[in-house]
């Protein structure tokens, strides 16, 4: 990243318990504005824990900042417009219209139960049409396939229009054709400025972000480069050098491939 770039996001020693288990331990980073950072690691690593800390969502000790400013000094509504959760398997919401999901995420622009704006309305269109959901506006959430739904929850984070996207498994049941789209849209928003960070499952996805956040057993143990020989050595050692690397061409330049051994 650009040194004069704008730190969007910033952690300092971030713990989380649950119970007397520590899922997350004194954990610190950063996050750019224009930037994707791909947070991976196994099973249990604490990859959601430390998400949900960086989001509000779970208590945590620690300090985090957001577009420099410290995270209690927001006042909850322009703290929702700024910062966008996309969390995994969501529950709660199965009654609503794919309509109405896409549309609380214009819930922070709007006044207290007041009617969605012309402005609301075409910035959930436009969100819908973006995941290729906009012909299933009128179903139920309930009748969607897990992929179908995750698409959905994704528009409704669109729709915030927010500096901030933090997303849980983003990819989780969605299919290969769908998962490149989600790759192209991610570019979108870094190029229009906002930061994404996204715990991804799909490994050979994450490796195109522009940084990678390796975890393991609650701690942050790499932080680098997709190229780079170091992030590969941080992957195959967390996932018990079961890894193998190859590069490829493309229009893109050298892209690297993780294999099982």
């Amino acid at each position: 990243m650009n040194a004069s770039s704008k730190t969007a996001l910033k952690a300092s020693n971030i713990s989380v318990l649950h119970g007397e288990f520590k899922a997350v331990n004194q954990v610190s980073l950063q996050l750019h504005s224009g930037e994707w950072v791909a947070l991976v690691g196994p099973n249990g690593a604490g990859k959601s824990s430390l998400l949900k800390a960086l989001s509000g969502l779970t208590p945590a000790s620690g300090q985090v900042e957001l577009m420099g400013k410290p995270w209690g000094q927001w006042q909850r509504r322009e703290r929702a417009k700024t910062l966008a959760w996309l969390g995994q398997a969501e529950a709660g919401q199965d009654d609503l219209t794919v309509y109405d999901v896409a549309m609380l995420g214009r819930l922070p622009h709007q006044a207290w139960l007041a009617s969605p704006s012309a402005q609301d309305r075409a910035v959930v269109e436009v969100a819908l049409k973006t995941v290729q959901a906009w012909d299933w506006r009128a179903r139920s959430l309930g009748q969607l396939s897990g992929g179908e739904r995750q698409r959905v929850l994704l528009a409704r984070a669109l729709a915030v229009q927010a500096d901030v996207y933090l997303m849980d498994e983003p990819l989780a049941g969605v299919d290969v054709p769908h998962q490149a789209d989600w790759l192209e849209w991610v570019r979108c928003l870094t190029e229009q400025g906002a930061a994404v960070v996204s715990v991804l499952h799909e490994l050979n996805l994450a490796l195109q972000a522009d940084r990678v956040w390796v975890m393991s057993a609650g701690s942050l143990v790499h932080d680098g480069l997709p190229s780079s020989s170091d992030t590969h050595e941080a992957l195959s050692a967390v996932f018990q050098n079961r890894l193998q690397w190859r590069d490829w061409q493309d229009d893109g330049g050298t892209r690297w491939v993780a294999l099982p051994k």
